[in-house]
Parts: structure tokens; C-alpha cells; sequence
């Protein structure tokens, strides 16, 4: 038995789905798709139910791969039963991807969701008349408290209907439905699809684009844009019949925050202090990891008599530990427990905002500004943030932009050299200096990059605060990506680092390279051993150099533009 939750992004939907399922769940792709989903289990009368969290969307028929995906779900017959979650504080936006979704005649129930925060905003739902009007069950829910949520699960397998409310569209649309689906014999819904160019019948497809464009001609708007014109008044009246509002609260705080200024400041300073929090509390951390790291495994191991090929295998993997969870680990961990607190709080969306004037001239959408902000932390998990973006042009030229972000890792580099040993200021620098280049690369990608730059449609989420819960439990599947992608990765890369070193392989390498290092860069000969060790394990290359060159002190050994080009590269 297999339930699939659909619904807007931010309407509570993924808190829905774990409290169903708990924190035990499986990210994957579904068959055909490169598109993500979140997968868990439950169960209801001894009987497994399997919960697919779909990715959230505004609409089925946007033409992205993500799109494609939600729809190939609900019509699989594979599935029970549809759960569309709706925010009870945007419930006339909501309902038009639900009038959507009802156009398929599955088995559904529909979640009002948030109906404490609309409680709040002296919103009322009546749930009894929009059961009446949708002709589905109903639930009212709120994921942060918790209520409603032990009904969903009944509901969809023994409650489950195919909904009765139906879109009165246009009079000539309702025309070529009927002689589309007489001509063809498909139904409603597979003829107002093809009308909008999605199908795959190509004899249908050539004859409903004829139509469609007859209609464009008599309306002068596409088709298209006829239809969803008709589902969004058929989602406000709906939402006009069944919900009653006292007057809302925080639009003076909302206009701040979206307005150019101070919005933009703002956003700057939001982000500048959570670097700042993120180097003070991740160096505090790391001090004190490293030295335990140090003082318990390292220094014992020093004075173990064993064979120098298993005491270089071990050195090797205990410092690949150490550098994992010693320096890593704390940066990473402070940074996505302060995204998880904007994110929670709902100034995620509102910096999406601001920032899609600047990202679209990357041909990226403002939503990009969270994989991109992930970077900072470590560029693994970013690029698999990039699956939130709706086409895969966006993905391509955000996860290319975003191995050029300085993750916490070459923060330790940058900070650890620039900024100990030459000056803050060029730090900074080297900051700017990469911000030019994924500006630069941005801009390039954008033009030769294929496929079409869509339009954004963004759901502002409501400022609340912050669940301490949801934002630990957003941060520990953020950090377990990590451990079980990047850190394996580590320990294999460090262990064959360590067998290159004892076999003489690195000597080799440092010799054979030193044109490179002492010619082009103007670079000491060891410091391309440091950069090797840089490749896969980046924080590495600042230990590796002080261990090369003799000294924790390098202004004593190399000069201040030395360092800075090697903290550069």
C-alpha cells in the first residue's frame, strides 16, 4: 500500500511525512527519473504503508523534469491513494494544484495544514464545506503541534475518493475537450493535458496544437493561459466559500524584508553574520576535537612498535578522522544548524526573493541562493541541493558554480594562511576574487548552456519561529549525507595517500612538478605536495604544507605573495 503526499513547497508537507515515517527514510530516484524523493515507511492495521513525499510544485504542468515526475506518481496505479497538503494560510493558491490533481479521478484526501498559524492570522477554514465542495475527506492538521496528523493515515486507506469538484473552463475549451476526447477516445484530463502540449500520442498532440492555437487566435492568450486563468477563479471562489479572515499580521515586517532596502542589507547581514558565527563556533570546536583527536589516538600510535606500512595505513586513517570530524565536521554542522533556523523561520524564501534579480542573469532563479549558500558548508551536499531547482539547466550551471564556492574546508585553508600570516584584508580578497569568478562563469554558462530559462513562481513561507526539533532534525539529514558520501571518500583518499608517501610515489611527483610549483607559481617545491594533498582532502593542504616546510610559522619560510598564491589555487 503506498500513500503519495503532493503539495506547494512550504506548506508543511516534508513535516507531515516525518511525522509519519520518522526520521528512518530513503532518498531516492523514482523509476525513469533523475528527480529525488523522500521514501518511508509506516504502518496502519499491520499493514506496511509506504509514504512518498513528492517534491513540492505549483503546478503539473510547467514543464520541468520535476513536473513530469509528480505526475507519473499520481497516475501510477502502484499508489493507494493521493494526500494533498494544503496551507490553511494560502489555501486559494494551493487549491489550484489540487484542482489539478483532481482532474486525475484517483483516490485522494485533502490536509489543511498551518491551521494554528492561520488561527493566528484570524483565518477560519471550514473544513466541512470544503470537504462538501471538493468532495474528498477533509483533515485539519498542524505538523508544528501535531494535531490531526494520527487521522491521515485512516483517512487514506480506508477514506480515499476521487474528488467531484470539476474546473468549468472556458466554452470553447469545453468544446475541444469533448471533440478531443470523442475523436481519440481518451479522457478529460489526458485532452486538456494535450491542448497544453504534454502527451505522448503524437497524432493527438498535432491535432489538440491546432485546436489550441484556433483558441489563442479567438482569445488572443494561448490556451494555456485560458486554463489556468479558469482553475485559479475556480480556486478562489472555492477558497472565497470556505474560509473567513479577521485581518492579517507581520505584512510591515514582510515589506521590509522583500524591499530592495533594506531588504538586500539585511540579507547581506544575515549572511556575513552567519559566516562569522559559523568560523567562531566551528574554530572553538575544532580546537578542541583536534587536540583530543591528538592527545588519544595520534601520540599513542607514535609510540606503538609495529610495521611502518600498517603505522602509515593507521596514521593515515586517523588523520583522515581527524580531518573529517575535527575540521569539517564542526564548520558543516554550526552552518546547517543555522540554514535549518532560516529556513525554519521562513526568511529562506523571502532571500530567494531578493536575490533572483541578480541570479537570473546567471540564468538561475533566486532559489538557487540555498544550494549556493550550502557551499560554504561543503559543496557535497550543496550539489545534491541543486535537486530543488525546477530544470536540469538550472541544475548543470548551479552545481558547476557551486564546486567554485569556498566550503568550510578552504575557509580553514584561506583563514589558517592568508589571514594568520599575511593580513585579514587579503583574506577577504581571496573572497572576492572567487566571487568574481562564479559571477564570470555564471554569466557564461548561462549563454551556451541548452534548454530554456523558465519563469519563477515563489511561495513566500509564514515568519514563525523556528521549532528546535525540526531544526535539528534538518540539520542531522544534511549532516548524514556527509559522513556516509564525503567521509568515506576521505578516509579511501587519505589511506592512498598515505601508501603514495611511503612507497616514494609523492617524492616523485614533487620533482616532477617542480617546474610547475617553483616556475610558474613562484612556489617552494614542497608546496606542490601540499596542493596534492589539497585536491581531495582541501583542509589538509595547510597541514600538509606546515609539516613539509618545517615550521607552524610560514612567513618564515615563504613571503607573503607565496602564500596568498597558495591559498589562491
Amino acid at each position: 500500500m503506498t500513500v503519495a503526499l503532493v503539495g506547494n513547497p512550504g506548506v508543511g508537507k516534508s513535516s507531515i511525512f516525518n511525522q509519519l515515517t520518522g526520521v528512518g527514510v530513503e532518498i531516492g530516484n523514482y523509476p525513469g527519473s533523475s528527480v529525488g524523493l523522500l521514501s518511508g515507511g509506516s504502518c496502519f492495521q499491520r499493514e506496511r504503508v509506504e509514504v512518498l513525499d513528492l517534491p513540492g510544485i505549483y503546478s503539473l504542468e510547467d514543464g520541468t523534469e520535476t513536473d513530469a515526475l509528480v505526475r507519473r506518481v499520481i497516475d501510477d496505479d502502484a499508489v493507494t491513494a493521493i494526500v494533498a497538503a494544503l496551507d490553511a494560510t494560502r489555501l486559494e493558491r494551493n487549491l489550484y494544484l489540487l484542482l489539478q490533481v483532481a482532474e486525475y479521478g484517483r483516490p485522494m484526501v485533502a490536509v489543511v495544514n498551518m491551521i494554528d498559524e492561520a488561527a493566528r492570522r484570524g483565518i477560519a477554514v471550514d473544513t466541512a464545506r470544503l470537504e462538501a465542495r471538493l468532495g474528498v475527506p477533509v483533515i485539519a492538521t498542524s505538523a508544528a503541534t501535531g494535531q490531526g496528523i494520527d487521522r491521515i493515515l485512516p483517512a487514506a486507506v480506508l477514506e480515499a475518493r476521487a474528488a467531484t469538484v470539476e474546473v468549468p473552463y472556458d466554452h470553447h475549451v469545453e468544446a475541444a475537450l469533448h471533440s478531443l476526447a470523442r475523436t481519440f477516445g481518451v479522457d478529460r484530463r489526458t485532452a486538456l493535458q494535450a491542448l497544453q502540449g504534454i502527451g505522448d500520442d503524437p497524432e493527438l498532440l498535432e491535432t489538440a496544437g491546432a485546436v489550441a492555437e484556433e483558441i489563442g487566435r479567438r482569445h488572443r492568450m494561448s490556451a494555456g493561459q485560458i486554463i489556468a486563468t479558469n482553475r485559479h477563479n475556480h480556486a478562489r471562489t472555492i477558497a472565497d466559500e470556505t474560509t473567513s479572515s479577521a485581518g492579517g499580521a507581520g505584512a510591515g515586517i514582510d515589506r521590509l524584508l522583500t524591499r530592495t532596502v533594506p531588504g538586500v542589507p539585511i540579507l547581506v547581514g544575515v549572511l556575513l553574520s552567519m559566516l562569522l558565527v559559523v568560523f567562531l563556533v566551528g574554530g572553538v570546536l575544532e580546537e578542541y576535537i583536534i587536540q583530543a583527536f591528538q592527545f588519544f589516538l595520534l601520540q599513542p600510535l607514535a609510540g606503538l612498535d609495529l610495521d611502518p606500512l600498517v603505522t602509515e595505513v593507521l596514521r593515515s586513517v586517523v588523520l583522515a578522522l581527524q580531518s573529517g570530524f575535527g575540521i569539517a565536521f564542526p564548520y558543516i554542522f554550526t552552518f546547517y544548524i543555522l540554514l535549518s533556523l532560516l529556513e525554519d523561520s521562513g526568511y529562506m524564501s523571502r532571500a530567494a526573493f531578493l536575490a533572483d534579480r541578480a541570479m537570473h542573469r546567471m540564468g538561475l532563479h533566486g532559489e538557487a541562493i540555498i544550494p549556493l549558500v550550502l557551499g560554504f558548508g561543503c559543496n557535497v551536499p550543496a550539489i545534491m541541493g541543486t535537486r530543488l531547482l525546477a530544470t536540469r539547466r538550472e541544475r548543470i550551471i548551479a552545481a558547476f558554480v557551486i564546486t567554485m564556492v569556498p566550503c568550510s574546508a578552504r575557509t580553514v585553508v584561506i583563514s589558517g594562511i592568508v589571514a594568520s600570516f599575511v593580513s585579514l584584508a587579503a583574506a577577504f580578497s581571496i573572497y572576492l576574487v572567487v566571487l568574481v569568478i562564479v559571477v564570470l562563469t555564471g554569466l557564461v554558462l548561462s549563454r551556451v548552456a541548452p534548454g530554456p530559462q523558465l519563469g519563477m513562481v515563489l511561495e513566500m513561507a509564514p515568519l514563525r519561529r523556528p521549532r528546535p526539533d525540526m531544526v535539528l532534525l534538518k540539520s542531522w539529514l544534511r549532516i548524514k549525507e556527509f559522513l556516509y558520501i564525503a567521509m568515506p571518500l576521505l578516509l579511501a583518499s587519505s589511506v592512498v595517500l598515505g601508501l603514495l608517501g611511503y612507497y616514494g610515489v609523492i617524492a616523485a611527483f614533487q620533482t616532477a612538478f617542480a617546474p610547475i610549483s617553483e616556475g610558474l607559481l613562484g612556489l617552494p617545491a614542497y608546496a606542490s605536495t601540499a596542493l596534492l594533498f589539497g585536491i581531495l582532502r582541501k583542509e589538509m593542504a595547510f597541514e600538509t604544507l606546515v609539516v613539509l616546510a618545517g615550521t607552524a610559522n610560514l612567513n618564515t619560510v615563504m613571503s607573503g605573495i607565496q602564500l596568498y598564491i597558495f591559498a589562491l589555487v
